[in-house]
């Protein structure tokens, strides 16, 4: 009788096992559900199933030039299995360690309070991070791509790497693999939408296991964004003649602003679509240059770029220039032109350290907001009573 009880036994919980098992199996289609829509961004979705902790991040495009490029990254929670069908990465619990290629991934991080995660960095005398350089010690910085250190790398126990790729795939995917580290692409830099950006920071926190918070804090910086948006366009309405043109608000009359130095033989000039545009534009002012409406920057020869520059009111991100002494040595032909005669040059230098770090490049991403009062304090200062974060007058 012992014995068929043992054997009785032995089945009841084979059956429960198998019972557990098959209740936390899922299949690829059950993940359906939007977790997440992106109000600005383009370059991401999260999605979750029913009676699931698990999740998948679906990263699309996430480099200049991809066309139909969609890499997953399933997060496995409460022990529940991978889907046969799912094909990509995949990262079991929240991710406790990661390694950071770009500075603006730790930024997002930071924004959340949770730059305490990054064990791994690229670049780390470039980094602006205050918690980060209090830990640098205790840091790898594992190189940059083409001649990442993979030794230290994988003694740092990643749980998850943060790639970007700039024209193509990164090159550390093939390794990553071989090492078996789970890595998964944050394509911020490509969005084109200020807020887009910001935005990404979403998913960042997603890989952690608090989206709400992430969920909250970009809440916020939407909100502070626009205030500061509806703030100039109600001053516009109020004092200047402004019209509606493709759905888009304009302001007429508003400051013209051109951009950067040359490069080379060449002047690029940023899409009427880009970042920097779209900021100048929710900032009230009017890009000078209108004839490039693609996705990329194109170059303008330089008698194009005086031209511009001559009629410009504003000229902003003038390259490593922090005086303007220093522009007049990279640019001499254009010192008699009417913005540099003003005083009417700014720089996104303001926060560079030591080594050469330019913290617009970093931690803006998250501050689209104060980003834009910088632009706002620069086009209309009757506005901004605020001290500059990113933007510095050259002297």
């Amino acid at each position: 009788m012992q014995k068929y009880k043992y054997i009785l036994g032995i089945c009841l919980l084979t059956f429960l096992l198998t019972a557990c098992t098959e209740k936390k199996r899922s299949s690829l289609g059950d993940f359906r559900n939007q977790l997440y829509t992106p109000e600005y961004a383009s370059g991401f979705d999260i999605k979750g199933a029913d009676g699931k902790e698990s999740v998948i991040i679906s990263v699309s495009n996430p480099w200049q030039g991809a066309d139909s490029v969609v890499s997953n990254l399933f997060i496995a929670r409460n022990g529940e299995t991978v889907p046969e069908e799912f094909t990509g990465q995949i990262l079991t619990g929240d991710a406790g360690r990661i390694v950071a290629m770009s500075s603006t991934h730790i930024a997002m991080l930071g924004a959340i309070g949770e730059e305490d995660r990054v064990v791994g960095v690229s670049g780390i005398d470039y980094i602006s991070n205050h918690g980060i350089q209090t830990r640098r010690d205790s840091i790898g910085d594992v190189g940059y791509e083409g001649n990442i250190n993979y030794e230290l790398l994988l003694s740092l126990d990643p749980d998850l790497v943060l790639l970007y790729g700039v024209n193509g795939a990164s090159a550390m995917e093939g390794k990553l693999a071989e090492l078996d580290i789970p890595y998964m692409y944050v394509g911020d830099y490509v969005e084109e939408s200020p807020l887009g950006k910001a935005e990404w920071l979403v998913t960042l926190s997603e890989i952690i296991g608090k989206r709400h918070e992430g969920e909250k804090t970009f809440a916020e910086i939407r909100d502070k964004y626009n205030a500061m948006k509806s703030l100039v366009q109600n001053d516009s309405t109020q004092n200047a003649e402004c019209k509606i043109q493709n759905s888009e608000f304009r302001i007429q009359n508003a400051p013209k602003v051109m951009f950067n130095i040359p490069y080379g033989d060449s002047w690029f000039m940023p899409s009427t679509e880009s970042y920097v545009v779209r900021l100048v534009k929710d900032a009230g002012g009017d890009y000078i240059y209108r004839k490039n409406t693609g996705n990329t920057s194109l170059p303008i020869d330089m008698e194009e770029a005086y031209r511009l520059t001559s009629e410009a009111d504003f000229w902003l991100n003038v390259g490593n220039a922090g005086s303007l002494d220093d522009l007049r040595a990279a640019c001499p032909k254009f010192t008699d032109t009417r913005c540099f005669r003003n005083g009417n040059v700014y720089n996104n230098t303001l926060k560079t350290n030591p080594a050469g770090g330019n913290d617009y490049f970093e931690s803006a991403v998250v501050n689209p907001d104060l980003l834009l009062r910088d632009l706002v304090k620069i086009l209309h200062p009757e506005l901004v009573d605020e001290d500059f974060v990113y933007y510095k007058q050259l002297k």
